[in-house]
């Protein structure tokens, strides 16, 4: 057999990858199990953006190669929905490239501005991606904690007195991923400040800032941000498009150049059908949103009803689509926990250590499943 690259050894596959084949495998055999685990949204983009999608077929043009850069109209759009969302202004000819989904756009970062060993400040807990694109781009990894403690955010006084001299990126992520913890203006200006004072490349993962999330920011609405940041963000959670891909990262003239450099080597461009969708999506009226909220505020009540019945307990002023709770007193083993709900209870929620060491103890429900599939959920536990 040919030898893998060396790089594999230093990554597993994705859990989610992993354990989905576990529970297609159990709903197979019959087993009528619960999926909230992972956060694809079930519900459908608007007619909208189905409308545009479909019209733009007929056009001239739109089955061939794409703009690596994507539409002009499409940027134009990004830049707009910046502004009037965030008060961010934006070029969308250099400042604003779309991408093919924001998961992709961190490897685009990582390879882009990663060195053989430079070191990636990533939170814990934490999106998974942030470590394994560190490593198959031969950075290192080093993590940072988050605690509830210290409301999810990073304590940056004790940071700042580590070496921190081989640190080149430093992601962040508000709303954020999986605790739901908000970030204020002053701390993302605290966030700017401490990227400055050590030369790192700060990079901010957007993706959950329009649901249940009644104030959203933008780390680029920071004065001079620009210089010194990049933000991903992405259509997935906001407008119920995840199957399409379309996402986007912001920043100054220079780092797009490099990120596009990337990027142009690895794909050819965005479908366009899917651009036009985007474009749609984009100029949604804020009546979209409040119907959005509306939805996943509904499956959230029914959501802390089950954490309740599970003894768990959780902040109810969370931001996103999850709810990440605490597990009851004396449990200590989450995965144990949670691989006893799947087989027993046929229900399936992610357990915090997925998410790197400090999700020991916790459990993340997802808000993309329907109101009777959880007030189901609660019938089970009370079995």
């Amino acid at each position: 057999m040919i030898r893998t690259a060396d790089r594999l050894h230093t990554v597993e596959e994705y859990y989610f990858s992993r354990k989905l084949r576990e529970v297609r495998e159990l709903i197979s055999a019959g087993k009528p199990v619960i999926n909230m685990g992972i956060g694809s949204p079930d519900l459908a983009p608007s007619r909208e953006v189905l409308s545009a999608m479909q019209q733009a077929l007929n056009d001239t043009g739109a089955h061939q190669y794409q703009s690596y850069q994507g539409l002009p109209a499409l940027r134009e759009h990004i830049a707009a929905f910046y502004a009037d969302h965030f008060g961010v202004s934006a070029d969308p000819g250099k400042e604003i490239l779309p991408l093919m989904g924001s998961k992709e756009g961190i490897m685009h970062i990582s390879m882009a501005f990663l060195n053989e060993g430079d070191e990636v400040l990533i939170p814990n807990p934490g999106y998974p991606t942030y470590t394994s694109v560190t490593r198959l781009a031969g950075g290192v990894p080093r993590e940072y904690e988050l605690t509830a403690k210290n409301g999810w955010f990073p304590d940056l006084k004790s940071l700042g007195r580590q070496d921190l001299s081989r640190v080149k990126l430093m992601w962040v992520n508000y709303p954020h991923m999986p605790t739901g913890a908000r970030a204020t203006k002053e701390q993302l200006e605290e966030l700017l400040a401490f990227a400055r004072q050590h030369g790192l490349l700060l990079i901010n993962d957007n993706p959950y800032s329009f649901v249940l999330n009644p104030n959203p920011l933008s780390l680029l609405s920071i004065p001079g941000a620009f210089d010194s940041a990049l933000e991903l963000n992405s259509l997935s959670k906001t407008f119920n498009m995840a199957g399409w891909r379309v996402g986007m990262v912001l920043g100054n003239e220079a780092h797009i150049e490099a990120i596009l450099k990337v990027k142009s080597n690895m794909d050819s461009g965005m479908f366009y059908g899917i651009q036009k969708g985007a474009i749609a999506a984009l100029q949604s009226s804020g009546e979209w949103f409040r119907e959005l909220d509306a939805v996943y505020s509904r499956r959230r009540d029914l959501v802390f009803e089950l954490a309740d019945a599970l003894g768990c307990s959780f902040d109810p002023q969370a931001a996103g689509m999850f709810v990440w709770a605490q597990l009851p007193d004396g449990v200590r083993d989450t995965e144990g926990f949670t691989d006893r709900l799947l087989h027993e209870k046929d229900l399936f929620i992610a357990p915090g250590t997925i998410f790197g060491s400090r999700g020991a103890g916790y459990v993340r429900f997802s808000l993309c499943i329907k109101e009777d599939r959880i007030r189901e959920a609660i019938k089970r536990m009370q079995k």
